[in-house]
């Protein structure tokens, strides 16, 4: 049985906001279509159906971030988006994967302060 999440401190609300605040450009980026991530996608060889998936999880990871109740699952879901946002910098397209790095690094810094506390002694 899990009890709610601690009380979030500000600095915890303001790297959700920062990280939802990017996470709201790069999905919109993807799902409007701009050039630079048509090209991307087209390179990745994986068709455009995957930059639509790729930016309706980041729109959804924003909403989970920002949410309460859903900010843990946020946190996680955006650290093992950017860690294969990492791998395919490094073995696919080149480029710099530090602002993955960075933001992955945000987002496990958040999930790891919002995780569920376990019950102490659930029969106590």
């Amino acid at each position: 049985m899990l009890r709610p999440t601690r009380p979030t401190s500000p600095l915890i609300w303001i790297l959700r906001i920062v990280l939802a605040a990017a996470l709201l450009a790069a999905g919109a980026s993807k799902l409007l279509g701009l050039p630079f991530q048509v090209q991307m996608f087209e390179t990745l060889g994986f068709g455009q159906w995957f930059r639509y998936f790729t930016g309706a999880t980041e729109l959804a990871t924003a909403a989970l971030l920002l949410s309460p109740r859903t900010g843990f699952i946020g946190g996680l879901l955006l650290l093992a988006t950017m860690l294969c946002a990492v791998a395919v910098h490094v073995f696919l397209i080149g480029g710099s994967p530090v602002p993955a790095l960075l933001l992955g690094a945000m987002a496990g810094f958040v999930a790891w302060r919002l995780r569920p506390l376990a019950a102490a002694h659930a029969s106590a």
